[in-house]
């Protein structure tokens, strides 16, 4: 096969790096570039190099696995119901009330589910839970007092 400049630049590479590392004399080193440039296959370029080394070494074996002891543990999975919990009510406030509900049924449901699948997202459904208990008791209360000035009038 016919040898490419990328070919004998690569040559010249490892005739550069034995120079460097004292396996090659000046005059060596420079009649061995001069053959390099003047090679017409990779066959000829080959020779000119057999018999230094061309990079590093091989592994001998494979590479130990890393014990399990020293991997990260996988997060577990974020639920889904917990976080529209939150989400929920933290509309709350801007829906004047009427995601409360949804944010209790989902905070209860979504807690119930971590409980026995040991997913990830407590904190988020006790938030959505307690925002919309907020919310649907504000609410109550909000309409119990209009009711009860409405009656004493």
């Amino acid at each position: 096969m016919l040898a490419s400049h990328a070919d004998r630049d690569r040559a010249v590479d490892v005739l550069r790096a034995g120079f460097a590392e004292g396996r090659l004399e000046k005059d060596e080193f420079d009649r061995r570039v001069s053959r390099v440039y003047a090679a017409r296959t990779v066959g000829e370029l080959a020779l000119v190099v057999a018999d230094l080394p061309q990079g590093p070494a091989p592994h001998p074996g494979p590479v130990a696995a890393v014990p399990q002891v020293f991997l990260a543990t996988p997060r577990p999975a974020q639920n889904g119901r917990a976080v529209g919990s939150m989400v929920c009510g933290l509309l709350c406030l801007l829906t004047a009330g009427l995601t409360g509900i949804p944010a209790v049924v989902l905070g209860h449901t979504a807690r119930a589910e971590i409980r026995r699948t040991g997913e990830d997202g407590d904190g988020m459904a006790l938030t959505g839970l307690v925002l919309g208990w907020l919310s649907v008791g504000g609410w109550a209360l909000f309409w119990l007092l209009l009711i009860a000035v409405d009656v004493l009038d």
